[in-house]
């Protein structure tokens, strides 16, 4: 089979590694890829904005399946511009990804086919909001409707916070995304990331994660795309994997389908385990990051066949297969980040690195210069270790993250602190 990933990122590169193990792999190309991707495919200047141009591209190249990595191409409804031409996509179609696309559209859902989640109210002006968010009182939340890069979200704790952050949103600071806000009511538990895949009809459990959102030790200053994560989620048991299946998961997909949308790709639930049960925090339409980095090396099936079995509405009714082993995933990003990261500093000691046993090194944001190795993101690296449990591939990972020489860059040391902890 040949391959197209849609994707330049951590998330992309795992997936690369993934389905360049697979025996039914002839080919797999990257759009636009990045140097660690470029060392298991072919990386093609290919803008996944250019619907036209990546469907020429599957024709000329005889493509069987696009797998598609970021949330943007998938709100954009590439999807369904390839499903028209004829070739197999990895991910919803343009209206089912509004599960991540727009917050409101998700909580709308949720109330129409009792989903739990947080009770809130969807606004399109500042005094609206701030009205509903003084009678429901702090600590509450408030979301940019639209996609943000995961920076529009803010747990407000005070009403002073929660005016601000409305202010800041309708001011304009992420865009369209912003257009509208959703005020919900602040959830107590514990926070955990749950995948699942989906054909449209059905869909089946795929792994869980939990992650650390807070660029500080502690989970302490802002929010981020994440810094690092765990995998299997210890709270995640059969039980509780069951019940989400059953109280999220299936209401979601027979209610996508009821509006006509049926989901197929990954469905990420972000949840709050809380002393009620799951509830939906959201939905993403797409695999993590760094979650998908931490997840995959505990894939013990071929990733290829199920990503095709669900572009095509066939997924096998049987568990995916995993390894009893559990991982856990160091970011290593760039100083400044997530504020002003800072570009163009020289990294060194990769090789060493990842020749550690059961230590995969993932590119999040880098690039060639010459044949220098450059940081060119905020989330440069990802470090992801295998090992018995969470304390032995916490020990891995961090000892192969301190054979990298990069001066430029910061890590969390506290990775897998709450799964320690337990």
């Amino acid at each position: 089979m040949n391959v197209l990933l849609i994707g330049s990122g951590g998330r992309e590169h795992a997936l690369a590694i993934a389905l360049g193990a697979s025996p039914l792999l002839t080919r797999l190309f990257a759009a636009p890829g990045n140097p660690g991707i470029g060392e298991v495919a072919q990386n093609v200047a290919l803008d996944a904005a250019n619907h036209s141009a990546v469907i020429a591209f599957c024709k000329a190249h005889e493509i069987d399946l696009v797998v598609i990595g970021p949330e943007a191409p998938l709100v954009a409804g590439l999807v369904d511009d390839l499903t028209a031409a004829g070739v197999p996509a990895f991910g919803p179609s343009k209206i089912a990804a509004q599960l991540e696309g727009s917050k409101g559209y998700t909580k709308d859902l949720c109330r129409e086919f009792s989903i739990p989640t947080a009770d809130y109210e969807r606004f399109s002006d500042a005094e609206g909001a701030k009205a509903y968010a003084r009678q429901r009182g702090a600590p509450i939340v408030v979301k940019a409707d639209g996609l943000a890069a995961g920076k529009g979200v803010v747990v407000a704790e005070s009403m002073d916070e929660a005016e601000a952050a409305i202010d800041m949103i309708f001011g304009g600071a992420f865009g369209q995304a912003g257009a509208e806000v959703v005020i919900e009511d602040f959830l107590e538990g514990e926070e955990t990331s749950f995948f699942a895949l989906c054909d449209g009809e059905c869909a089946i459990p795929f792994a869980s994660a939990q992650d650390h959102k807070r660029v500080g030790e502690g989970d302490v200053g802002p929010n981020t795309g994440g810094m690092g994560a765990y995998s299997p989620a210890p709270i995640m048991s059969d039980a509780m994997s069951a019940r989400v299946m059953a109280e999220i998961v299936a209401p979601t997909m027979a209610g996508m389908k009821a509006r006509g949308a049926p989901y197929r790709g990954v469905l990420f639930v972000g949840l709050m385990i809380g002393a009620s049960g799951p509830k939906l925090i959201e939905f993403n339409a797409r695999f993590g990051d760094p979650e998908t980095q931490v997840m995959l090396p505990r894939l013990d099936c071929d990733l290829l066949p199920l990503l095709l079995a669900s572009a095509t509405g066939k997924l096998p009714q049987a568990p995916v297969a995993l390894k009893p082993q559990s991982a856990l995933t160091i970011v290593y990003a760039a100083n400044g980040y997530p504020d002003s990261p800072q570009r163009g500093t020289e990294i060194h000691g990769l090789d060493n690195a990842r020749a550690q046993a059961d230590v995969t090194i993932t590119h999040a944001g880098t690039k060639l210069q010459g044949d220098k190795l450059i940081a060119n993101g905020g989330r440069v690296l990802n470090v992801t270790a295998l090992g018995e449990d969470v304390a032995d591939a916490r020990r891995k990972a961090y000892a192969a993250l301190e054979m990298i020489d990069w001066p430029g860059g910061f890590y969390r040391r506290d990775i897998g602190w709450r799964a320690l902890a337990r």
